[in-house]
């Protein structure tokens, strides 16, 4: 089990993909997302394995769930600043987005 203050410390956001390219060097299809999480965060980039479950024409401007306060990862020479949320298991993947408009930068709690 997990305590609420172990939960409470992950700062989870709502983010817009603002750019998607193909992360080449990556041994797993893989994306380069640019994601705007507003003004207080800015723009991070984010590297995500989800290149065989969505379209580049899917994902821009789509609102979804980042972790923002992870400790960047070197994935294949990108540093990858943040974790979006999804859902399910290799042949199956759904990016968790909020059901209505929210502006980039709103925490969820």
């Amino acid at each position: 089990m997990v305590g609420i203050e172990t939960f409470s410390a992950l700062d989870v956001r709502i983010g817009r993909i603002i750019a998607v390219e193909d992360h080449e060097g990556a041994r797993k299809p893989m994306y380069k997302l640019t994601v705007d999480l507003g003004q207080e965060i800015g723009t991070r980039t984010i590297v995500a394995g989800i290149r065989q479950h969505y379209q580049k024409g899917e994902l821009m401007n789509k609102k979804i769930a980042c972790i923002v306060n992870l400790d960047p990862k070197n994935i294949a020479g990108i540093e990858s600043q943040g974790m979006l949320l999804a859902a399910g298991e290799e042949d199956a993947v759904a990016l968790l987005v909020p059901d209505r408009e929210m502006p980039e930068g709103s925490r969820i709690h």
